[in-house]
């Protein structure tokens, strides 16, 4: 497993007029998790795209617990729980800074799609080499 922690602090352009974080700007904080844990894990979009590949989005989920307000310090925590093969799911949760309650919680999931042709493709081994060094457990000595 991967888990990247994303630091966002609410604008004031993200609340609605109850001023809670509108429910659509979570998908935002999601994307923002997933780019930071794969430029973390040495696959910056740019590089994806470089490799011939786009990540479209073809489903998303999520749940919405307790809401957030302008100013609050929200820490997206994103998951890769598995070496993708033609698609990859990424896990989201939600909270705010010093609390435990979620305030949501999500996933994505996206297809590898040829650049080139549109079409779905299985994700190039340069893409799974680098998902799988960083899911190995490292080794600690003692």
């Amino acid at each position: 497993m991967i888990k990247h922690v994303t630091d966002i602090r609410v604008r004031y352009a993200d609340t609605d007029q109850m001023r809670f974080v509108y429910y659509g700007k979570f998908f935002e904080y999601f994307e923002q998790g997933r780019s930071d844990l794969l430029r973390t894990a040495g696959l910056p979009y740019p590089r994806i795209e470089e490799m011939g590949l786009f990540l479209p989005v073809i489903e998303a989920h999520a749940k919405y617990r307790k809401a957030a307000r302008y100013d609050d310090l929200l820490h997206v925590i994103t998951y890769l729980r598995e070496v993708p093969v033609a698609r990859v799911r990424l896990d989201y949760e939600v909270i705010k800074d010093g609390e435990r309650e979620l305030l949501a919680e999500g996933y994505t999931i996206h297809s590898f799609v040829n650049a080139e042709t549109g079409k779905p493709t299985r994700a190039p081994a340069q893409f799974l080499e680098t998902i799988e060094k960083m899911m190995t457990p490292k080794e600690v000595k003692g």
